[in-house]
């Protein structure tokens, strides 16, 4: 039975050509090793940056329609919640369609908009240290006593000596 796969012997007729190629393509290329290596940096602050969001909500507020004045009210009010604290300790079997004894009931209600402001870090802006030089930079999350900071070289080439 023959077999449709090249030999050993076609593999290197087939990649003679690449492989001759291959040394004057390396010449015109330039493959930059990159300068590149991790340090720790000092930080020296890390300061939040929040942002506010409002909400509204729509809250029920009554007023009492009362003749008695508010300090005799809140004193009177105070005194029912207590009788009727023990009068229901002491009558367990109470119906519960007895008319509350502290007047909640009574008084003109209505839907009033309560805003209310809340404040939550979205990010920090960080000062640190390396080799001597101060950066900020703005991060997500605090990043503690010291911050991983990669440190790159690249040499700058003037423009007049392309060949």
């Amino acid at each position: 039975m023959q077999s449709f796969l090249p030999t050993n012997r076609w593999l290197l007729l087939l990649l003679a050509p690449a492989l001759v190629a291959a040394p004057a393509w390396a010449q015109h290329t330039v493959i930059q090793a990159e300068n590149v290596r991790y340090e720790y940096a000092q930080v020296l602050r890390a300061e939040p940056v929040y942002q506010t969001l409002r909400a509204t909500s729509m809250v029920e507020r009554c007023e009492q329609s009362s003749m008695v004045g508010p300090e005799e009210g809140e004193e009177r009010r105070g005194l029912s919640r207590v009788v009727g604290a023990v009068r229901d300790v002491l009558t367990p079997n109470r119906s519960d369609s007895a008319p509350d004894v502290d007047g909640d009931g009574e008084g003109d209600c209505r839907l009033v908009p309560v805003e209310r402001e809340f404040r939550r870090p979205i990010a920090y802006d960080v000062d640190y240290l390396v080799r001597g030089v101060k950066y900020r930079s703005r991060l997500p999350k605090d990043p503690g006593n010291r911050l991983r900071v990669k440190v790159a070289v690249t040499p700058v080439v003037p423009e007049g000596n392309a060949e």
